[in-house]
């Protein structure tokens, strides 16, 4: 096992000041082995993900790697440092407002032409020539005569590592939530392996997120060559871990989420030592059954639904409180669940806008 560290930059500060963030690699002995890159912290306040890097990195250090794997904790310095009083923001870009994790991007080139071109290549020498092509996509984009906004370079920065591997975990979580994973539609075996009870299944869309970046052009990659009469299974794996509630650090939760990822790694013959996953009931929904539910009207809440439990339509999922109306029918107001669901994750503060997003549930969910 040999771990080395680096240091990527990812931009400067107005005074000149240089970004980095620590990249750590564990190179493996054996190159035929799937390759893992792995991040945490592109949102400020989600830092949980860190915890997992650190207990992962602990345990790797005893373990036989096969695969190289590389760890990016604190992977937005920006996000990180972006404080208010004692509170962390750091989900958006405060020059931009755009969403730190929306700003991967898809192949700059036609992937129908491009299969045109390289179709008669051996699977392997296409898989090579297509994960070529896209790093070679973020290069350029990163050359740009233009310049690139900071959100805009740090994502490049990222994904150009990210391409490079086989296997990506991108480390998040919720304001108040329960772990759930975010899991392609052809990849759904992998979600019995991590510590996660819950999993939303992506369809092959793109929407700017790190994971999408990674599985969605391989995926229609793979839907190309079948309208041609070729199969072959989309080699890159891509995830998202949601470890939780943002502003928390629980390095015992950690170790538990870290051997969830140490489960799958073993079963993908990343490690040769076998690790277990953790038997647990787990359920699934798709991606378009994952439903908002928003506010009705202002007020203080009192959140009533256990998050990670089943609801049952109807049941109470919070109360708004209404000072100004007291004495009045409208002083408090119950909210009611529409249809049998799984909460999995409600607004952070308890003062609400109308209109805010006050939870996020599973509907017509499945156990897997």
């Amino acid at each position: 096992m040999s771990l080395t560290q680096t240091w990527c930059e990812v931009g400067e500060l107005a005074a000149g000041q240089h970004l980095t963030v620590p990249v750590y690699h564990f190179q493996g002995v054996n190159p035929e082995s799937p390759k893992v890159f792995i991040q945490a912290n592109i949102h400020g306040a989600e830092v949980q993900g860190n915890a997992v890097i650190f207990q992962l990195m602990k345990q790797l250090e005893k373990m036989d790697i096969l695969g190289d794997i590389t760890l990016v904790p604190l992977a937005n310095p920006l996000g990180v440092n972006q404080k208010s009083g004692e509170f962390t923001l750091g989900r958006f870009d405060p020059i931009s407002g755009e969403n730190w994790n929306r700003q991967y991007q898809p192949p700059n080139f036609d992937l129908a032409t491009w299969y045109q071109t390289y179709q008669k290549l051996s699977d392997e020498a296409l898989f090579e020539q297509f994960r070529a092509d896209l790093l070679e996509s973020c290069q350029q984009r990163l050359a740009s005569p233009w310049g690139l906004s900071s959100g805009r370079r740090l994502a490049l920065t990222l994904q150009n590592l990210a391409h490079q591997a086989d296997i990506v975990l991108d480390l998040h979580t919720g304001p108040k939530s329960c772990k759930h994973l975010y899991c392609p539609e052809y990849d759904l075996e992998a979600a019995h392996y991590f510590s996660i009870a819950h999993t939303l299944v992506m369809p092959n869309e793109f929407d700017g997120a790190m994971d999408e970046a990674c599985f969605t052009p391989w995926w229609q990659l793979a839907e190309v060559a079948a309208a041609q009469g070729r199969d072959f299974h989309p080699p890159v794996s891509a995830f998202t871990l949601e470890l939780g509630s943002q502003e928390r650090v629980d390095l015992f939760d950690a170790n538990v989420d870290a051997k969830g990822i140490l489960a799958y790694l073993s079963h993908r013959h990343v490690i040769s030592d076998r690790v277990e996953a953790e038997a647990m009931r787990r359920f699934a929904c798709r991606l378009e059954d994952y439903k908002k539910l928003y506010a009705p009207k202002s007020g203080l809440v009192e959140y009533l639904a256990d998050l990670g439990k089943p609801t049952t339509k109807d049941q109470a999922l919070a109360k708004l409180l209404r000072l100004d109306m007291y004495g009045a029918d409208e002083e408090l107001t119950c909210v009611y669940a529409p249809l049998d669901c799984i909460p999995i994750l409600h607004f952070a503060s308890a003062s609400v806008h109308q209109g805010t997003e006050l939870y996020k549930v599973m509907t017509n969910y499945f156990e897997l």
